[in-house]
């Protein structure tokens, strides 16, 4: 699915909220216009964007994750993470971890750079490092 059928389905599944109250608002303004009774406009208003949208939001919204069966100071990288604990366990050398991470950041993509002038590599090559040597104590 491309192009524009693909579009309005993200935008659904995503910005669904926005496309909730939109409806809200054409139907409280074409309300009044197809019945004739005024006071429709706020009513509809009111019922849909302060009673409705919120209880849909709260019953839509995903539960959080506790988090206690995972480490928590996982990098939400697993190729990382997996590569970070065989060394730690000794499953690999120094030298293997370098080669494989280095590798692993070869792939990494050009949206994690924070800022343009710093090395991504070294950032996280010094911060595994840092977690390698708190893990062996």
């Amino acid at each position: 699915m491309t192009g524009l059928p693909a579009r309005i389905a993200w935008n659904l599944r995503h910005r669904w909220r926005r496309m909730f109250a939109l409806c809200v608002v054409g139907a409280g303004v074409a309300a009044p216009l197809l019945t004739g009774v005024w006071w429709w406009l706020p009513l509809v208003w009111f019922f849909g964007l302060f009673i409705a949208l919120p209880i849909l939001h709260t019953l839509v919204k995903p539960v959080p994750d506790d988090g206690s069966d995972e480490d928590a100071h996982a990098t939400g990288d697993p190729a990382l993470d997996a590569l970070r604990e065989r060394y730690a366990n000794g499953d690999i050398d120094e030298r293997e971890f370098e080669r494989k991470l280095d590798r692993l950041l070869e792939t990494e993509d050009a949206e994690t750079v924070d800022a343009p002038g710093e090395d991504v590599a070294n950032r996280v090559r010094e911060g595994v490092r840092r977690e390698v040597e708190r893990l062996r104590e």
